[in-house]
């Protein structure tokens, strides 16, 4: 592990590479400590410990590293950013300008991608707006003396929304000069951040030292588990039919179609939580913490056995919504008709793209019921010690981002060493 680390850091060009997204990490940690004006901090973490991990907001705390709960401008973390690109991804499928457009190349990709960035920016501005107004119910504002109201709104939407496009900027640079996956990597640094505090109020929440052991091996169990079904695929073999060009014969090799187990990543948890937490935000957002309908209905969907039945059953439908849009069998299918390929035993054309389809079903199955458990679990820990933790609630989700973004930030590290003949992590 040592002497791989030390053949790493002896690559030129990788120590530079490395070096660059450690300086923009350390950036994203200094920023998520840079106040914005009139807003109390004091008050916003009095209000977030109230929702009790039930919430957006908590869940955008978590992403954002803690700057959300101390009112700094990366407040929305880059949020607005995934919101884009997922609006994006829905849009390519249901749009068929957008969707030749995205077939178009470099040139159609860089297209959509400037479309993503000026989406981002808008949705960051309507996201602020509701955030400003969100903290005027709960009164997290101090508006000075002789100052306009609509000045101070202001400076808060635009403080928010430059904070949002900052990271973006920031998390491209990761990906086009550094080691990559630049967004991931901010939110990876943000939850990272965040483990000192977990680890201080489970130490309060858990005081005997059984439950902290349980709650040790529980963390190291779900990581290997996590790891596990993260690396898993089912591989469709494929043979390629020998053809003639010229003098030269092409084809006739033995290929294979990897579908993951967890294709859909943390994407359906993200979207089954959002769902699960709406009333109780609307309740914040439109000043109902301490009563109203709204809250009432937040009480009675969180409340006993009721929320990770509707929770797991949330997270599985949505993962068979999002693998059905980012994996088309019959799109599939079509490219090894037109490459001359075939999976043996069945035709080309519809047998083949049905085939697809099918084990395409039962992978999303089981990866479906993988990430539903590592959500629910948490949940279902916390009903029966008692111990309503908002961090251990957000746990799976977060348990998920961490180890999916570590495994992929090695395996560029590993392609990055093997174009220079170096041993990888993988050896």
């Amino acid at each position: 592990m040592f002497q791989t680390l030390r053949n790493a850091w002896k690559i030129p060009d990788l120590r530079k590479k490395i070096l660059y997204t450690v300086f923009l990490l350390v950036v994203f940690r200094f920023g998520s400590h840079i106040p914005v004006p009139w807003i109390d901090s004091a008050a916003i973490s009095t209000w977030l410990d109230s929702a009790d991990g039930n919430s957006l907001f908590n869940l955008l705390d978590m992403f954002s590293g803690g700057a959300f709960s101390n009112a700094t401008i990366f407040a929305m973390s880059i949020s607005p950013y995934i919101n884009s690109s997922i609006i994006m991804q829905l849009l390519t499928v249901a749009i068929p300008a957008l969707e030749r457009m995205s077939k178009e190349g470099e040139e159609g990709r860089k297209k959509i991608t400037q479309i993503t960035r000026w989406l981002t920016v808008v949705l960051a501005a309507l996201q602020a707006f509701g955030l400003y107004v969100t903290l005027h119910n709960q009164s997290a504002i101090n508006v000075p003396a002789g100052l306009p109201g609509w000045l101070v709104a202001l400076t808060i939407v635009l403080a928010f929304t430059a904070g949002t496009a900052f990271l973006m900027w920031l998390g491209e640079e990761i990906t086009g000069k550094g080691i990559g996956n630049g967004i991931s990597m901010l939110i990876f640094a943000g939850i990272v951040a965040r483990i000192p505090t977990m680890a201080y109020s489970a130490y309060n929440n858990f005081s005997e030292w059984y439950w902290l052991v349980l709650l040790l091996v529980y963390a190291l169990v779900s990581i290997m588990f996590v790891v596990l079904v993260n690396s898993a695929e089912r591989r469709l073999p494929v043979q390629y039919a020998k053809r003639v060009v010229g003098r030269k014969m092409y084809g006739g090799q033995s290929s294979y179609i990897p579908i993951k187990v967890a294709m859909a990543g943390v994407i359906p948890i993200i979207f089954a939580m959002s769902i699960m937490s709406f009333p109780g935000t609307l309740a914040m957002l439109f000043g109902q913490s301490n009563g109203g309908v709204l809250m009432d209905i937040s009480n009675f969907i969180t409340g006993g056995a009721l929320y990770p039945l509707l929770y797991f059953l949330l997270i599985v439908g949505f993962t068979y919504f999002y693998t059905s849009i980012t994996f088309n069998p019959v799109e599939v299918s079509n490219n090894i008709k037109k490459n001359n390929g075939a999976i043996p035993g069945l035709r080309p054309g519809k047998p083949t793209s049905d085939y697809i389809a099918k084990v395409l079903s039962r992978i999303t199955l089981a990866g479906a019921i993988f990430l539903a458990i590592v959500a629910v679990l948490p949940i279902i820990i916390s009903l029966f010690t008692g111990k309503a933790l908002a961090e251990l609630t957000l746990s799976g989700t977060s348990l998920l981002i961490v180890v999916g973004v570590a495994l992929e930030t090695v395996k560029q590290i590993e392609s990055q060493m093997l174009m220079r003949h170096y041993k990888g992590f993988l050896e």
